[in-house]
This record gives C-alpha cells, structure tokens and sequence, in this order.
C-alpha cells in the first residue's frame, strides 16, 4: 500500500501542470458527499478549487476531483475488437497519456487540459495514423448528498417536459446539481451515462470514437451558483422544515370572489372535511376579509390596518380560525399589504406612503395609497401587523399578493420605476422591495408558510417565501373558469418548473372542476399535479359530483416532484414524461399526452424524446380512461400514440414488460406514483403479497398486467373487501374498499393457464 501512494503521488495531475506535477489527491472518495454542518451551504468552502487527477498505470485508473466532487474510474481504448493500454507518457512529454496497441506501439494520445472549473479530456491519432477505436470511461463520482441527475444543455426541438419523483435517471441527462450548494456538475461527452447509485453517489460511463472530433473531446465543468448566476439572484433553497411538502387546501377567492362570509368558508370546510382531509388536504383560506374589501377593487380594501369587514365575518379573525383549526384544517389569510385603501389610516400615516413631487398619493392595485418600505416605522407597522394575525389570530399559511405580477401596477414593478424611485424617503435603497417581503417574513415568523402572489424567483422572494403563484388568477371576477385560462396554467408551469421545489413550490392557482367540461377539468388536474405543485381548489364544494370530487381527491397528497431540466422553455411542450422510482415496484415512466389544440388528434412521442431504453419492450395503462395503450414499434425503437380529444389529455404509466403480473397503475393518483402501495413481494412462482394504504369508505382500484400463460386465481384481503374483474387488454383490475382509513394487507393468487 506504501508503494501505491508513493506511486499516485507522482503521478498526480496538477490543476496547473496536467502530467507529472506534485499535488495529492485532494481527499479521499468515502469523503465525498458528506453531510454539512446544520444550515451550511455546501460548496462555498470550494470557492477557489479546480480540478486536480491522479493517474495509475498498473490499472489505467484516474481520479478526477475538484472540491466535493469526485471522478473516479478506468480509462479503457479497444480498436478493432482488442483492446489498448492507456499510459504515461514515452517521450518524456508530460502532459499527456499514451494509447498503446497490442503491440506496445503509441499509437495515440490522450490529453487532459484544466482552465479553472473546466477541465477538457482530449483523444486524438499519432501522426499519420488512422484507424477506427472507442475511448471508454467508466466509474463512480461522489457529489453532495442532496444532488440529483438533470440536464443543463438544451437540447433543439424539445418537445416533452422531464420530471422526477424519486433518484430517478435517463439517458437524456448530462449534468447534477446540489440545491443546498447552488452547485452543478455538467459532462459533455459522446454515449455518456449517469445512474444514480444512492444518496451522493453515481455510476457512469462514457464512449467516443477516435475517428470523430465531436466525441473525441469529452468535458467536465463545475459551475458554482449555476442558479445564483443565471436566474436567481437571491437563490436559496427551500426551507424544508418550515415547508417540507408543497402545501394544499381550499380558497374562497375563485368562487366567492369578494362576498364570502365566515359561514360560507365554514360550511365549505366542512365538506372539504368529509371529501377532502382524509386525502391531505390541509390548510383553509380566508380571502377577501378585511375592511371595505365586499366590494372590489382591491385598491378600496383595508389592508394594512387588520381592520376586519364585521357585516361578513362578525366574530372576528381569530375565532374563524379557532374553528377552522377545530375541523382539522390549520387556517390561511390573504393580505395585499403593499397599500391601502382606507383614507383615515393613511391620514394618520401619510408619511409612510409614497407621493409625487405635487403631493399626490400614488396609487397602485394594492391601495389608493402605496407603501414606502424605506420608511422604517412602516416597516415595523407590518411586522406587528403580521404578528398579529399569525401569533395572536393562529394563522398559519400567508397568501401575501400584488408582489412582482406582470404589471406595472404590482409592487416589485412600481418600485423599480424610475419616476416611483425617486419618491422614496431614500432613493438611494438599493430595493425597497426586499425591505418589505423581510418585514413579512419577521413578523410571521419561520414557522409559517408564506406563498408569494404573484412570486418570482427572480426576485428577493426566494429568500422569505415557501411557494410562489405562477401565473395571473385561474378567473377573472365573477366569471368563470374557462380553457384560456387552463391554458395559460400550462404555460406558466412550463417556462417557471425549472427552479420549482428547488427555491420555491410553483403555484398554478385553484383547481377549479366545476365549470369545466370533464375533458379541459382533467387537463387542469394534471398541470396541477403532475409537476407536483402547490395544491388548493376553489370550487364551492357543495353539489360537486362524485366523479368532480374524485378529480379533486387524485391529486391529494402531492408527491415530491423535481424538474429535470433545469433551464426555462416557452413553448407549449405537448408531452410531460414523469419519471417514478418506487421503493417495491422500481423504475417507470408516467406520460401525459396534451392536445392544447380546439381539435381532437393523435399526440405521440419516441423512446429516444423519453429517455428510456430503445430496445426494451414496454406496456402502458391509461390513468383517464383506464384502459391498457399500446406501443408502436418502429424498426430499432418504438413509439407511444395515443388519440387526445381536443384540450385533453392522456396519463399513461409507460412499465418494461415483465414476464409475470406486474403492477401497472391505479385510479388513486394522477401520478401513479403508487403511494398507497406500501409493500409489494413476489412469493413462490404464483402469488403477490403486499399492503395498501385505504382512505375510509372511498374505494380504490389498482390494476395488474396478466401476461399470457397466467390466470388469475384469487384474491385474499385484510381489513378490507376485494373484488376482482378480468378486463381487456390483459389486465385484472382489484377493487379495495375499507371502512376506515387504514393499511391492508392481500394476497393474489395466479396459476399456469
């Protein structure tokens, strides 16, 4: 072992000098990816690291690391069905390696080159020389435990938007990255893979030809604040103890608009209660509350006085949320603290507003008198006031509105204009803004959510907020829902999911079923859920149909979601491909088919678009219409085609075929991410044993696929009822029906037809 070090220790490859400098390997791999210190952001003691690599002859070994980040593996050449040597240098050139043939005659070079967080691995033919061969790298790289595998390089004409639940993997990826320490690892390399091995461990492997220039050259780069320097200014990730799930629950605002009283918001709480809780449902939210706010616009409310509208909510705040809390809900509140509308307070007050040089109040959608953040008794004032609300009222989820929008007339916007700037009690502020969105943080406290309406990452919101609003509202006032604003739902997630639960959880608005044809409903459910997102309805509740609660109810609890591209898009991407790692059922695909268009019409997408195994045989169940899809082979692939109805979709749960009943999906979540099923095992040649998770008197069906030469014989359950029923398409559907919400353990039985 001491001649070993000895050995790594000369050939140490410098971040300055590539061949032959002295260093050390700059730690060892059992070292990488350790846990930080609580709150410490990884990455920022390697501020100033670069690449360095050892290199060892006996087995053509290197090591590259920089920082946290280890490379390590075995370089391997084979031209013409033998293979090569990779070696030091013969000629007394030190920065470079030697492909040497059969032989023991260099036949090839191969060059490592560092320029700070980049290094490049170049391979090339000795002079004169010309023949066919596949330079070949394979090994392990440890990276911060938090990471996971996406892609930072657009690739021309995406049309599918990637996400994962769980440490999932495709072939389409070519970067990691570490939310804690904003840090990315991004390889360019011909035929490269990436397979996630466990929590801050990797496998990979990567081939070029030597006779091609494009995938003779291979790169790999750190990047540092890959958001911070791109698109977040103010990137911090989210604070998981504060938010460790996307939030969901139910506001008025979409359906009541500016009339819902304390009793409307109870009574829908208490079949949100019966329908919605025993789901996840968790929070309830008050709108449209304050003084003077029964009659829009917002700028006429009282909002920044606590001053509550008695004719609708005579008891008051704090008992509304007492008996929120009572039903099992933890209560929200909706504040536009930016202004106000109240002309007594702004008289007691004036000089915490903003005026023009004539003296006149400058308005904005939040208030007939807008809020100077750089006045700092204004700044204490909503400290207090938001105290209050949270730590004397009990309110626990802040819908803070009018933030950064689209529009002038939003607080982020106004106070970035020029002609408003110079208003302020100190224009010099570099953001009067970040003064305010603190003030909320503070006086809420770090134990409550805060959802920034209308939110951008962007902006100094990551550094307060849990979640942030997407888009403009699902309705305008006293309307109702309608496919132009579903589709602007769409949009919206598409161009913002790439920092979604990274920095802070996305927020498509209400999902509203009611008003919406069955088709365009689901369509609304799936850009909901299927990302993951922040999960509140609006519909009043009473009078919903079954199958319009079951909607609702598909979409509770939200899964972990993670973009896997990590770069915005805009354009309307037709396919969403989830990529699910289960615990008991392992690794699948869940795709969602849209038709954005007014016409019915077939929505289609490759194995390559998805990432997946070309070569592998696949079966697919359709969550929406339940049925088993089939794959269309093309001459080395296949392809998935589905008929969409004009601005639906098709959720289809994409499993490698198997040679025995296999789980294929079930009707409990838009996702299929299986979360009910909490064991599944393969005992004997014949039977399936596992435990599901059962809401109380709401049925569920999973369904299986029989391949040929099985027959299903029976069914055995626990605590719970079971049915089951042969459908076409080679599947068996199971029926489970508990009476209580409870774990169910079964039993199935199969025989050889």
């Amino acid at each position: 072992m001491n001649d070993r070090r000895k050995f790594l220790k000369k050939a140490v490859i410098g971040s300055a000098a590539i061949a032959g400098g002295l260093g050390t390997a700059a730690g060892a791999l059992s070292a990488c990816g350790a846990n930080m210190p609580e709150g410490a952001q990884k990455g920022k003691s390697d501020a100033n690291a670069g690449w360095t690599a050892v290199f060892d002859e006996a087995d053509s070994t290197v090591v590259l690391q920089n920082g946290q980040i280890t490379l390590s593996g075995k370089l391997s050449f084979t031209s013409g069905g033998a293979r090569w040597t990779v070696a030091r240098s013969r000629d007394g050139v030190t920065d470079r390696y030697a492909l040497v043939d059969t032989q023991g005659d260099v036949q090839g070079y191969l060059v490592l080159i560092t320029d700070g967080e980049q290094l490049k691995l170049l391979f090339y033919h000795r002079t004169a020389q010309n023949y066919a061969g596949v330079l070949s790298f394979t090994g392990k790289i440890g990276f911060p435990e938090d990471g996971f595998p996406c892609r930072t390089v657009p690739l021309a004409g995406e049309r599918v938007l990637p996400l994962s639940c769980g440490r999932t993997d495709s072939v389409l990826n070519d970067s990691l990255f570490s939310p804690s320490g904003d840090l990315a690892l991004q390889i360019k390399a011909a035929r490269l893979s990436l397979a996630t091995e466990s929590g801050g461990a990797y496998l990979f492997s990567m081939q070029g030809g030597i006779e091609e220039p494009s995938e003779a050259e291979w790169t790999f780069r750190v990047e540092r604040n890959y958001f911070k320097s791109r698109y977040v200014p103010y990137y911090h990730p989210i604070d998981r103890k504060r938010c460790p799930k996307a939030p969901t629950g139910w506001m008025s605002w979409n359906t009541y608009f500016d009339k819902a009283t304390a009793a409307d918001n109870l009574n829908e709480a208490k079949i949100g209660q019966k329908y919605l809780q025993p789901f996840g449902c968790e929070f309830w939210s008050i709108e449209s509350w304050q003084g003077n706010s029964d009659q829009l616009p917002v700028s006429d409310f009282y909002n920044m006085n606590l001053e509550v509208n008695r004719k609708q909510f005579p008891g008051g705040m704090k008992k509304l949320a007492d008996d929120i809390r009572a039903l099992g809900f933890r209560p929200g509140l909706w504040v536009p603290p930016f202004g106000t509308g109240n002309h007594e307070f702004y008289r007691e007050h004036s000089n915490w507003f903003l005026h023009y040089s004539d003296g006149t109040p400058i308005r904005s959608w939040n208030g007939q008198y807008t809020l100077d953040p750089t006045v700092v008794e204004a700044r204490e004032h909503l400290k207090k006031m938001f105290d209050i609300a949270s730590h004397q009222w009990g309110y626990e989820f802040f819908k803070i509105d009018g933030m950064s929008g689209r529009s002038h007339g939003l607080s982020a916007h106004l106070y970035e204009r020029p002609e408003v700037r110079a208003c302020f009690k100190d224009p010099s502020c570099p953001n009067p803004f970040e003064l305010c969105i603190k003030a909320f943080r503070e006086g809420i406290g770090d134990d409550r959510v805060f959802l920034a309406c209308q939110g951008h990452t962007s902006g100094a919101e990551v550094l307060y907020a849990d979640a942030a609003r997407l888009g403009a509202d699902i309705v305008h006032p006293n309307e109702p829902v309608k496919w132009s604003n579903v589709l602007n739902q769409g949009r919206c997630l598409i161009n913002q999911v790439f920092t979604h639960n990274i920095v802070m959880i996305a927020d498509p608005d209400t999902l509203l079923v009611r008003d919406l044809p069955t088709e365009e409903a689901r369509t609304s459910a799936t850009v909901v859920a299927l990302p993951g997102q922040l999960t509140f309805f609006g519909d009043k509740l009473a009078g919903l149909s079954e199958q319009q609660f079951k909607i609702l109810q598909q979409t509770l609890p939200v899964p972990s979601v993670l973009p896997v591209n990590l770069y915005p898009v805009f354009s309307m991407l037709p396919v969403w491909n989830l990529r699910v790692r289960h615990e008991y059922l392992g690794d699948y695909n869940v795709v969602a088919l849209f038709n954005w268009e007014d016409h019915a019409q077939p929505v289609s997408v490759t194995a390559e678009e998805l990432g997946v195994d070309t070569g592998k045989d696949y079966i697919g169940y359709e969550f929406w219409t339940e049925q088993a899809t089939g794959i269309e082979r093309l001459e080395a692939s296949w392809r998935l085609s589905v008929e969409v109805p004009a601005h639906g979709v098709r959720v289809v749960a994409l499993h490698g075929k198997a040679n025995r009943p296999q789980w294929v999906g079930s009707d409990r979540h838009i996702t299929q991410t299986a979360m009910e099923v909490n064991e599944w095992t393969y005992s004997g040649n014949h039977d399936i044993s596992g435990n599901i998770r059962l809401t109380g008197s709401f049925p569920l069906t999973m369904r299986l696929n029989i391949p040929q030469g099985w027959k299903f014989s029976q069914v055995i359950c626990k605590d719970a009822a079971c049915t089951a029923k042969e459908e076409p398409g080679n599947l068996l559907a199971l029926n489970f029906l508990a009476q209580e919400t409870a774990n169910a353990q079964f039993n199935i039985s199969f025989h050889n037809d």
